[in-house]
């Protein structure tokens, strides 16, 4: 995933209400019609062996990301000096596209489960010179052997936030779904923060203090 994407997760960040889906390694609750499903599924073993075709970097690039801003780019609240410019789905095929990245990501996010390489071959992220801003795939299987559940916890957490989203949208209900938009985006963060990029948890806080102070200030207009 790029540097650009982590600027679309902090834009959707302004919500002062984002505290914090997955913000610990207990995940919340997946919803109802969620759960259902899955008890159905009960412990199916899967019908065949799982091979991963692209690194975990590839697939948040190629298909988390891609999908995740299907639901960040439906509610925004952009602030300048020519005031606020406020976007929310409006129309059915608006609701669907948020469904759609909703579903395909609460599936999607499993495959992080199928062990696959971190990075491609011969890319070790930001991680080289003095205070490297971003670890290495090495560093980062490191941690990930070192607290698998930790690990698994993360991914739940992000499926439960997708889920949310898609029951949301199912009612259409824009202030909920503008919430839950900053809880997605805070599970996203809160993984980033604790595999990727952990030197920068400090101006992450910053960013969010400072969102939130705009949020107040928009919402008095």
């Amino acid at each position: 995933m790029s540097n650009t994407g982590r600027s679309i997760r902090a834009l959707v960040a302004a919500s002062a209400v984002a505290a914090a889906a997955c913000s610990t390694s207990k995940s919340a609750p997946a919803p109802p019609a969620a759960t259902a499903v899955q008890k159905a599924a009960g412990s199916e073993p899967l019908i065949g062996p799982m091979k991963p075709v692209v690194s975990v970097k590839e697939l948040m690039r190629y298909t988390i990301d891609p999908l995740a801003d299907n639901i960040f780019d439906a509610v925004t609240w952009d602030i300048s000096k020519r005031g606020v410019v406020h976007v929310e789905p409006k129309t059915d095929d608006d609701w669907e596209k948020v469904r759609i990245g909703a579903i395909t990501l609460a599936e999607g996010i499993y495959l992080l489960k199928v062990p696959r390489p971190f990075t491609p071959a011969g890319d070790v992220n930001n991680s080289t010179g003095p205070n490297p801003p971003e670890l290495s795939p090495t560093q980062i299987k490191a941690k990930v052997d070192q607290d698998p559940v930790l690990w698994e916890a993360k991914i739940e957490g992000l499926r439960n936030a997708a889920l949310e989203v898609f029951e949301i949208a199912n009612k259409k209900d824009v202030k909920a779904l503008f919430e839950a938009s900053a809880d997605l985006d805070m599970a996203c963060e809160n993984c980033h923060l604790e595999y990727w990029y952990p030197g920068d948890r400090a101006a992450v806080d910053e960013d969010k203090r400072q969102r939130a102070r705009f949020e107040k200030s928009a919402k008095k207009r």
